[in-house]
């Protein structure tokens, strides 16, 4: 599985890049994890509900073709996206976004941190406060889209939206927790976590 740290990058062209790999790829293309952060935008999945954003401001909305409601990516975030293959695997939907928010889970085991996913609202949590948030698409047997973790960024933006459409839910970040290292730090610990966790449940299946 490799993993590319693609650096701050505009969210459209990203996306097209996702959607661009996933349909070009073959039966032998090897799977890939991709991190990054993006420049502040407000994106929505495909059956968000406008309302849920109070008042973007400056700040862009993209529609976009992942699951799930509104969230916030911005400078200072990890954004992991899986782009793997499913079907070969043997894999789930529903297990792929539980090894997404387990490797979150994984990644803060060794702080003394408790953090908790949640099925009827997936990403993860910390207190009741959401740290990091997961939405997904697949297409042709493979998985694009993937999970955001708050590292150390500026966190008022979530204020302008209901994330994930649920109103008045925090959010917190690895900085709040006293989790230290920047997002290419974070990421090249927590790559390792979700790819052993594929891995582990495609050698199971």
């Amino acid at each position: 599985m490799i993993t590319r740290w693609l650096g701050s990058v505009e969210y459209a062209p990203t996306l097209a890049a996702m959607q661009r790999f996933t349909d070009e790829r073959g039966p032998s293309t090897p799977d890939e994890i991709w991190l990054l952060e993006h420049p502040p935008v407000f994106t929505l999945g495909m059956a968000a509900d406008r309302a849920h954003v109070l008042a973007a401001g400056d700040i862009p909305v993209v529609q976009t073709d992942r699951g799930g409601q509104v969230t916030y990516h911005g400078p200072g975030q990890l954004v992991m996206y899986p782009l793997i293959d499913i079907r070969r695997l043997g894999v789930s939907v529903r297990a792929l976004v539980q090894h997404l928010e387990q490797s979150v889970i994984e990644l803060l085991r060794p702080h003394g941190i408790v953090a908790v996913g949640r099925r009827d609202a997936p990403g993860v949590y910390v207190d009741g406060r959401k740290l990091a948030s997961v939405g997904m698409r697949i297409r042709r047997g493979a998985s694009y889209h993937g999970l955001a973790l708050n590292v150390d960024m500026d966190l008022a933006p979530f204020q302008r939206i209901n994330p994930c459409g649920m109103t008045g839910l925090e959010v917190t970040q690895l900085a709040a927790l006293g989790v230290q290292g920047g997002t290419r730090q974070i990421g090249e610990r927590l790559a390792p976590l979700l790819a052993s966790l594929i891995q582990g449940a495609a050698a199971a299946a």
